[in-house]
């Protein structure tokens, strides 16, 4: 399995580096990732923007399907995600906690947990389907 430094060099000059997104903790059952709450990650109305919660979990669980790609697999899209907001945040730090449900050949389901760093407050529920790409 590659390492964290290899996944935060693969997001670098793309969305999940623009957002701030870093790649905290990997092993092939559990992607841990996490962004500091700026401005920039705010709605109009001054709380943490969706999709900012599902820019993290996304990225968290597409490092995932990467790092458990078969060793034919070229890469994945995603078929399906689903978000379920539970809370928010003005500030601070969030963390999000990814873990794979379904790793086939032709597919992966990975869900996750995103929260509040400081308060452990669950702000988002997160699942997505990933469809593995073979030459």
């Amino acid at each position: 399995m590659k390492d964290i430094k290899y996944f935060n060099d693969m997001c670098a000059g793309r969305l999940p580096e623009l957002l701030g997104i870093k790649i905290i903790n990997l092993d092939e059952l559990k992607i841990c990732a996490e962004m500091d709450i700026t401005a920039s990650h705010l709605a109009p109305n001054g709380y943490l923007h969706a999709g900012s919660v599902v820019s993290l979990a996304d990225t968290a669980c597409g490092i995932g399907c990467i790092a458990n790609l078969p060793k034919t697999a070229t890469g994945f899209t995603t078929l399906e995600l689903k978000s379920n907001h539970l809370s928010t945040v003005r500030e601070g730090r969030v963390e999000c906690i990814a873990s794979p449900i379904h790793k086939g050949r032709t597919t992966q389901v990975w869900d996750a947990v995103v929260l509040c760093l400081k308060t452990g407050k669950k702000i988002s529920l997160f699942r997505c389907t990933q469809m593995l790409l073979y030459p």
